[in-house]
């Protein structure tokens, strides 16, 4: 079974880094701190960490030195429309990462690799009914819903509505990015909603290796100790 897919086999809850740039010493102290897997990213601009993401040629060095010094899946964003999805695609395949992260209206048609998980993504213009079909072409779905000028508010009750009523939809592996500031205490509400893994990323980890160390152990502690008590924001 492929790495990636091997988590949700074997893990209550996946925990997933998404990196804030293309750095190897984020990427050690990442999977050192706990992170099962770790997201990357070419050809876009990301709206939570506002950094800009350049092309394979341009990000393949340190890609190249992440994935051999890896202690864990890795997962690749392949860009941020269909156009530069298919610019690299074909190269990024040969790379020996376990999914590709993708917005389901950035990714063009193409058979994945029987060794590669493709990660699509829905944002908060897809229908349920569209969510619906999405296990068709993916391995695993990212309910990225939350509309981006909602970035950052806290976690809601509809929220939860709403990534419940996606798993309960959809037959393969849900997981919620932190486009939300969620909190570690909160997984467990995330868990009883049916979501099988929390990618965390600039909004609630920071982008300094330290702030992104801490945020991890928090989140890994509370995944496995099941802390469902939260404090004052």
């Amino acid at each position: 079974m492929n790495e990636y897919l091997s988590l949700f086999e074997t893990k209550k809850m996946v925990l997933i880094m998404s990196l804030p740039q293309n750095d190897p010493d984020l990427c050690r102290a990442a999977f050192d701190a706990g992170a099962d897997a770790v997201k990357v990213h070419i050809n876009v601009d990301h709206r939570a960490s506002g950094t800009h993401f350049g092309t394979l040629r341009e990000e393949r060095d340190a890609l190249e030195t992440m994935l051999s010094h890896r202690a864990g899946p890795m997962g690749l964003v392949p860009g941020g429309s269909p156009q530069a999805v298919m610019g690299d695609l074909r190269e990024a395949l040969s790379l020996p990462f376990s999914f590709y992260s993708v917005y389901a209206h950035h990714m063009p048609w193409t058979r994945m690799p029987e060794d590669k998980v493709l990660m699509a993504a829905c944002d908060s213009t897809y229908s349920l009914a569209e969510i619906s079909g999405m296990p068709r072409y993916c391995g695993v779905l990212e309910a990225s819903v939350i509309p981006g000028a909602e970035y950052g508010a806290p976690l809601t009750i509809r929220d939860l509505i709403k990534y419940r009523q996606i798993t309960e939809t959809v037959s393969v592996p849900v997981i919620v990015p932190t486009q939300r500031a969620i909190r570690p205490c909160e997984t467990q509400a995330l868990a009883e909603a049916g979501v099988r893994a929390v990618m965390i990323g600039a909004i609630v980890t920071g982008k300094t290796r330290q702030e992104i160390i801490s945020a991890i152990k928090a989140f890994r502690k509370a995944i496995d100790e099941g802390e469902v008590t939260c404090g004052s924001r």
